[in-house]
């Protein structure tokens, strides 16, 4: 069953108040009590103030990942807003790649200079543009809940996966090690690492095993190195067999599974690489910051029974006695950036051949979502040139319509939406 996010609610002097369910912000909308403040996130405003005194406090959850960060706002054990959003780094990545491609074929057919190396210093604490990108944006988005909903707490998965657990996981006798989390850590490690799916003959959505690649019976280590995930009947095959031997006649399976062995987890990489980061500028918000692990998140996702989805990994976060789920239609928000800076379009040789006119035009840029006189909601591209636009409705070819038959209901702010 759908169930979509709450309204979030404004009063007359702009304070945040409790959310509201969308019931309650139609008929506040259309009795004329509250106007629409902000259509991405749907916030209303009130026309009256209210006082904030005995408000409920919300936890602001975030569950980072180096493509895709979940956020959730969850009220007294209850999920009433989520929310799912996709950066763009490797994009970032590529057209820096293009950028220092381009730049040194052009400075190579102008002239030759000579290479020259460790002339550029890095402040302590530096990311890598694609990097600091996910923080920065994770950063404007939990400024913007703050603005538009009461959080008093926020609450974000620290780190992946527990690094104690898993360079030790043999270990015993440890109280650490005896709780309800036991393995979570080491399971959840191999499910990301292989795919979620058995090792030998690659099937997905079957119940899965911890398997050693050097058996135990020879030696074999608990060493995450040497740990891989297997269904039930290519356990049992394999047996005590040496993978070369039980692979014999696939070497390149056994040359992939061995290479992905010592593989690190790119994307695990990439949370660890920025998770101290995020952490230190969420605590400049002043408000009280928790963390959990991805082992434990994982074990509370399963325990409510939830499926797989970043939004329900972020309402998992931390510490969580129960668990409402009022909300499970995610804001999907996607990173575009506010277009390029670059004055002149370059040719295959690094030469200009157009010049790009100055941002915005006529008060509009192109992003802009608006409606038309007919009542239509589409997505504006201006002209420079001409006083009419192209208007495209979604789903509908693009249309030239005069900018006075125009009326703006969202800037562009870098992001596109969709429920």
């Amino acid at each position: 069953m759908i169930k979509p996010n709450h309204v979030l609610v404004l009063d007359t002097n702009k304070t945040p108040l409790i959310p509201c369910k969308p019931s309650m912000a139609t008929m506040l909308l259309k009795s004329g009590k509250a106007a629409v403040y902000r259509r991405f996130p749907f916030v209303i405003i009130l026309k009256k103030e209210c006082t904030p005194s005995n408000l409920a406090q919300i936890e602001l959850k975030i569950d980072p990942g180096s493509m895709t960060t979940g956020l959730a706002l969850v009220q007294d054990d209850k999920v009433i807003w989520v929310a799912e959003l996709n950066h763009r780094g490797s994009l970032i990545k590529k057209k820096l790649d293009s950028r220092r491609a381009s730049r040194r074929l052009r400075r190579s057919r102008l002239r030759y200079r000579k290479p020259r190396f460790l002339n550029r210093t890095r402040p302590k604490g530096w990311l890598a543009p694609s990097l600091e990108h996910q923080v920065l944006t994770t950063l404007t988005w939990v400024k913007r809940l703050i603005k538009f909903a009461p959080v008093d707490s926020i609450s974000m998965e620290l780190v992946r996966f527990d690094t104690q657990k898993l360079e030790a996981p043999e270990i015993s006798g440890i109280e650490y090690q005896q709780g309800e989390l036991l393995g979570y850590e080491i399971r959840e490690y191999l499910l990301e690492k292989w795919g979620r799916k058995c090792t030998y003959c690659s099937k997905e959505n079957i119940p899965l095993q911890v398997e050693h690649i050097v058996p135990k019976a020879k030696n074999g280590s608990n060493r995450i190195s040497n740990l891989c995930l297997a269904c039930a009947k290519c356990n049992q095959k394999k047996g005590t067999q040496s993978i070369e031997q039980f692979l014999a006649k696939k070497p390149s399976l056994l040359k992939a599974i061995l290479a992905q062995a010592k593989k690190p987890l790119r994307d695990a990489a990439v949370v660890n690489a920025t998770r101290w980061q995020l952490f230190n500028s969420l605590k400049g918000t002043r408000l009280s910051v928790t963390t959990g692990t991805g082992g434990e998140t994982k074990f509370n996702r399963q325990r409510f029974r939830l499926e797989k989805t970043h939004f329900y990994d972020a309402a998992c976060v931390g510490q969580v006695d129960s668990l409402e789920v009022l909300s499970n239609q995610p804001l999907i928000i996607t990173c575009k950036g506010h277009g390029g800076r670059q004055k002149a379009a370059l040719n295959k040789y690094g030469y200009p051949i157009r010049y790009n006119p100055l941002k915005p035009i006529k008060g509009w840029q192109s992003g802009d979502l608006a409606l038309d006189d007919r009542g239509n909601l589409g997505r504006v591209n201006p002209r420079s040139r001409s006083n009419s636009f192209n208007f495209t409705v979604f789903g509908q070819k693009a249309k030239s319509i005069h900018l006075k038959r125009l009326k703006r209901v969202h800037q562009k702010d870098g992001y596109t939406y969709a429920q």
